[in-house]
């Protein structure tokens, strides 16, 4: 009985969430502080830790939520700087010479612009680029966010140059003398040679299970936001679809395998766009008649935001490479802030706040430690140098810097109080062991109950318990910290291959992405559909179940 009760109150604060945020669709901002309330009481008087640790772990999901606002208000910055100049209009016309097909424009942006983004930085930065980017395209807002959102899973887990392996597996598995002994045995000097191993087979379940997403996104388009809400317009265009998921996965599978977890998303999605965007102008496998929305007087008010991303005409002629310049630019700093081999990620992480990272070890005597803020190595500090840059390369006025800052704060205001309340609600939830009450950590004792539960069926539960991580974590690294070791000792003890079951996790945890809270809520802040994050979620859980079962079962067959 205790143990039912104690597996009740782990879930309360994410059963908070659902109830009011998706099954009644309250917004982020009224619902997230009743559930960080919830943590508090059941860290407190059930689990009954020390009132310093949930203090830090309180400190320490503010810091984090002031990062995530950081990154959300750099990408909305360098929107509005592009849509200021005209450059937004530009970069539609060019999409429009490639196809008029909003189907093939959906793909194009959201699958293959979105890889190479996700590979590229990571932090959730997909959606909050190409989100404000396919709305200023003329896409209702609620129909892009969904679709951003659905894409963040696939690329995931070899976002920000492999970091969820590189940084997560690592850190997860690393001190195990269990995971020693086993690479051992498989004949390996070192057992970090598993990393890459890991890595291609989490690229081959990725690559099954995330075959469909181009054609997914696009039925979900064309079902509930196009004219007729039909499915049939959506399946039409399978056959392009289909090219265009294999023209990103097999190179993200070829390279997993030859390079390693740095660069499958990445380069997946750059050798994607070089294939497909020809492919389109040719017409290619495209249908005869392109699809478009129906006239915007008559869309549903639900799919618009809280404002308008209206795109301003160019005040003198921009080629569309210069239009382009910005994104490009963006792109090239990530991936030269992100290589290790470069030495640029060492420098921008050395500048930091607070400077001297002793004053935040163990804050408040507790096991919480806060790490200091890398500013510059943050995603938001490339994007508002971009924008700032911007203004040069399109030869702007001096008075659009102060409107697209001053229009940027205003957008930013009602994400805040979402995020300021979702990331300590988790970090409560994910340092919440120690306590008098001898129970390990909620997540852990979670975890633990479906493990004993499963037995030899585990691997078919393994990616959700990945998607638990990352739905509450909202990270694919910090899933995968906290749960590879223990999915590869549960692997060992019903006679599981542990390389698999460990891919299967992290597949589980890059799927996570879609229905984590606070992910939605950059997602909409961007395009100002702050107040519909439950709405969204109930259209990405299904995608997630689906991920989660497609990857088990093939765990079960392969694990």
């Amino acid at each position: 009985m205790t143990d039912i009760i104690s597996i009740v109150m782990s879930l309360l604060p994410i059963l908070v969430v659902g109830f009011f945020l998706v099954g009644l669709r309250f917004s982020a901002a009224k619902v997230m502080p009743v559930s960080f309330l919830t943590a508090v009481i059941v860290a407190l008087f059930y689990w009954q830790l020390d009132s310093a640790q949930v203090a830090a772990a309180t400190v320490k999901g503010v810091v984090v939520s002031f990062s995530l606002l950081y990154i959300v208000f750099g990408a909305i910055f360098l929107l509005n700087t592009l849509r200021e100049g005209g450059a937004l209009s530009v970069i539609r016309k060019g999409f429009m010479n490639i196809s008029e097909d909003r189907r093939v424009q959906l793909i194009i942006i959201a699958w293959l612009f979105g890889s190479f983004i996700e590979g590229s930085a990571g932090f959730g930065t997909p959606a909050i680029i190409c989100v404000p980017l396919l709305v200023g395209l003329g896409f209702p807002a609620k129909s892009a966010v969904i679709s951003g959102m659905i894409i963040q899973s696939t690329p995931v887990s070899f976002g920000a140059v492999g970091t969820p392996i590189l940084i997560g597996v690592f850190k997860g598995l690393d001190g195990s003398d269990a995971v020693v002994s086993f690479a051992a045995g498989q004949g390996l000097e070192n057992w970090t040679e598993l990393l890459p191993i890991i890595g291609f087979k989490l690229a081959f379940l990725h690559a099954v299970a995330g075959m469909l997403i181009p054609l997914i996104i696009v039925t979900v388009m064309t079902r509930f936001f196009g004219a007729r809400r039909s499915i049939k317009e959506g399946l039409e265009i399978w056959k392009f679809a289909i090219f265009a998921s294999l023209a990103m996965i097999i190179p993200y599978v070829v390279i997993a395998k030859l390079l390693g977890p740095e660069f499958p998303s990445l380069l997946g999605g750059l050798i994607g766009l070089a294939i497909v965007v020809p492919a389109a102008k040719m017409k290619f496998l495209l249908p005869e008649q392109p699809w478009d929305f129906a006239e915007k007087s008559e869309w549903d008010e639900n799919w618009n935001g809280h404002f308008e991303i209206k795109l301003e005409d160019s005040k003198q002629a921009m080629p569309l490479w210069r239009a382009w310049l910005p994104y490009l630019l963006t792109a090239i700093l990530l991936v030269i802030s992100r290589l290790p081999v470069l030495g640029v990620s060492t420098l921008l992480k050395s500048v930091t706040l607070p400077s001297d990272s002793a004053m935040l070890q163990n804050l408040f005597g507790s096991t919480v430690s806060v790490s200091p803020v890398p500013v510059l190595y943050l995603p938001g500090s490339i994007f508002i140098l971009v924008g700032v840059a911007t203004f040069l390369f399109h030869r702007m006025p001096a008075e659009s810097t102060w409107r697209s800052f001053r229009l940027s704060c205003q957008m930013i205001v009602p994400a805040s109080a979402a995020l300021i309340f979702t990331v300590p609600m988790v970090q409560i939830f994910i340092n919440s062991s120690g306590g008098a009450a001898g129970l390990p950590s909620m997540p852990d004792l979670l975890a633990n109950t479906v493990a004993s539960s499963s037995g030899s069926i585990w691997p078919l539960f393994s990616p959700l318990i990945g998607g638990l991580g990352a739905f509450v974590a909202g990270s694919n690294t910090i899933s995968n910290m906290m749960f590879s070791q223990f999915q590869f000792q549960v692997a060992q003890q019903i006679g599981a291959s542990p390389i698999w079951v460990v891919a299967l996790q992290a597949v589980g945890g890059a799927a996570g992405n879609v229905i984590c809270v606070h992910n939605v809520v950059a997602a909409c802040a961007v395009v100002g559909l702050v107040g519909k994050e439950g709405e969204i979620i109930r259209f990405t859980l299904f995608f997630f179940l689906y991920y989660v079962l497609v990857a088990g079962l093939l765990g079960l067959m392969l694990a």
